[in-house]
């Protein structure tokens, strides 16, 4: 059923959204099942916590260094501000599919609002009121151990922290579960789906909780940043993705085995440019010569968003590869370039951490890393797909950084190690991430025309298509002049002659 369109008055966005807010809040105020436990928890729950605080501070000073029970308000202020915010996740999760079920929906997406006013009033709406709770709470216990024995006052930033911190969490998992809610047909299945932001949210806190206990309390900033970033990727996801058409024509979500191979098999086969024509079942045929003189330029040409971001990050990596090498000097004994011999490989091959220097232990290795980072991306948004590739242009920035400080000419040490084999392996490990971390970016921003699972669909058939008929190839020459090649121009350069 399609929505029909109304005239609409003229008014800022965020003043249209905000209708929504208010008509969300003032029903929220009204249900008393929502208002008690905020109630509870907001009012109660930090007195609770001022008591525990109390009783385990005199119990623990009796056992241990008192500066363990400095550290244990910094930790009950966070849970204090943390277990309202938990809220945010069940009203948001109510906020599109709860209306479907309760057969209100069709009024709320027939006002005269577009969809990115829609969306913004809903998650404004399940964020306000938990998190005015979350600040209330966090208030009145600073409050109650400021008037205890013995009184406890958090240095500024740790109070400007708690109150940041609890915001963004509160976005996450707000802005997380509407995404959910909106592409979900029951309260029973958003609810299952709803495991993906408190396990990781769970996790967030323990590490929150071991910094407090360390006392590094600027490392929380970094926490702060990071939760920013899956804000605004959670947020841009949730406004690309959402239809109001969509939401009022989902009945039940089914899965189909046999279509999604179809689609799969068609994006796989057919060429880029046709592959969302579903219908045309006898396009999709295996042609090697049409993938190598069309498909596979195409798709590296479509990817040049992705090549710059991941050129971006390898920049990055090599200016932090310098930076730790200049802090972290390797002494020029560790470091030895002069009079290297074979038997120099033979230790190499016994450090367990590092490949065995032979062709399909080098493959394999690298082959790998770039599954892992497809993998993950889909968990990460791409995010872990970033991580890796800084991680290992970063060793490599390291390494060239200490040939330079050693006074090493180090034209001569990327010539002998690197360039033999890293003529190859480098860009087809490029071109494996740039695939990679489509696959997470597509969750984000789905090609037009496409839903998530079908961008999903598209992408990793792309991502596949690559690797098999590009990357492996690559790495498998890489991998054979690594263990082959590159040993002996070394030796010929740095072996004593």
């Amino acid at each position: 059923m399609a929505v029909q369109s109304i005239p609409r008055r003229k008014r800022s966005s965020l003043a249209s959204a905000l209708v929504i807010t208010r008509r969300e809040l003032r029903d929220s105020l009204k249900d008393w099942r929502i208002v008690t436990p905020i109630v509870i928890l907001t009012l109660i729950f930090p007195f609770l916590m001022d008591f525990t605080s109390r009783w385990a501070t005199n119990w623990v000073s009796r056992f241990t260094d008192p500066i363990l029970v400095e550290r244990i308000n910094p930790f009950l202020l966070m849970i204090v501000g943390f277990f309202p915010i938990s809220f945010s996740l069940i009203i948001a999760l109510e906020s599109f599919v709860g209306e479907k079920e309760r057969n209100s929906i069709e009024p709320i997406l027939s006002m005269p609002l577009t969809d990115l006013e829609l969306y913004m009033g809903k998650m404004l709406s399940s964020l306000m009121l938990p998190l005015l709770a979350s600040y209330l709470g966090i208030t009145v216990f600073l409050v109650s151990r400021f008037f205890t024995s013995p009184p406890w006052v958090p240095p500024l930033e740790l109070t400007l922290l708690m109150f940041m911190l609890n915001t963004v969490e509160a976005l996450v998992m707000v802005s997380g579960a509407v995404v959910i809610s909106s592409q979900t047909t029951s309260v029973r299945a958003a609810n299952l789906l709803a495991s993906f932001i408190i396990i990781p949210m769970a996790l967030l806190i323990q590490a929150q909780s071991i910094v407090m206990f360390y006392a590094e309390y600027r490392a929380l900033w970094w926490f702060v940043i990071a939760l920013l970033v899956v804000d605004l990727i959670l947020i841009r996801m949730g406004i690309r993705i959402f239809n109001r058409e969509d939401i009022l024509s989902k009945e039940l979500d089914e899965l189909h085995i046999r279509n999604i191979w179809r689609d799969f098999k068609g994006y796989l086969l057919r060429p880029p440019e046709l592959a969302a024509k579903r219908s045309d079942t006898g396009a999709a045929k295996f042609n090697l010569l049409r993938f190598y003189r069309h498909d596979i330029p195409y798709l590296l040409k479509e990817q040049t968003l992705a090549f710059s971001v991941i050129l971006i990050v390898v920049a990055a990596a090599a200016i932090l590869g310098s930076i730790f090498a200049h802090r972290f000097p390797i002494p020029a004994a560790a470091f030895p370039l002069e009079n290297i011999s074979p038997e120099t490989f033979t230790r190499v091959q016994k450090i367990q951490f590092l490949p065995e220097v032979s062709t399909s232990s080098i493959f394999f290795n690298n082959v790998r890393v770039i599954v892992l980072a497809g993998i993950m991306s889909i968990f990460s948004f791409g995010a872990l797909t970033l991580i890796l590739t800084l991680i290992n242009a970063g060793v490599v920035s390291f390494l060239v950084a200490q040939v330079i400080q050693l006074n090493y000419n180090p034209w001569i040490f990327l010539g002998a190690f690197i360039l033999p084999h890293g003529i190859l392996e480098i860009p087809a490990i490029i071109i494996g991430m740039a695939f990679a971390l489509r696959i997470g970016a597509a969750l984000i921003s789905p090609p037009r025309g496409f839903d998530i699972g079908q961008a999903l669909l598209l992408t990793i058939a792309n991502f596949l298509k690559i690797l098999i008929f590009l990357v492996v190839p690559m790495l498998l020459l890489a991998g054979y002049i690594e263990a082959n090649i590159t040993p002996q121009i070394v030796l010929a350069i740095y072996g004593g002659g």
